[in-house]
């Protein structure tokens, strides 16, 4: 578990609370390294999480944020391509946030 301050950018931590994740495995064998995909919210935007993602082949589902996307599209065609994002990964763990709160209630 990586604990820091209310003050400190999840950008900065993020790579020291992947290295602290650990991954269980039901049965034997090696146990995975990295994670099958990653869904995070808008504060975790930016360029240096999403290449490291992409170093490490961790698919991830990260909305863009508002400023960031109306940058690329001032841009134009230098701008380049939006990044991927899985709206249907999104929705589905909602439904989830939202059935365990129906059932915690």
């Amino acid at each position: 578990m990586v604990l820091t301050g209310g003050n400190v950018n999840d950008c900065t931590i993020f790579t020291q609370v992947m290295a602290a994740v650990k991954f269980r495995r039901p049965g034997p064998g090696r146990p995975p390294t990295r994670p099958s995909r990653i869904l995070a919210d808008k504060g975790y935007s930016s360029r240096a999480i999403r290449s490291y993602l992409r170093q490490r082949h961790i698919p991830a589902a990260i909305p863009e944020r508002r400023d960031q996307q109306a940058n690329r599209l001032r841009r134009g065609r230098a701008g380049g391509r939006p990044p991927a994002f899985d709206q249907v990964a999104t929705s589905y763990r909602s439904m989830i946030d939202l059935a365990t709160l129906l059932i915690w209630l």
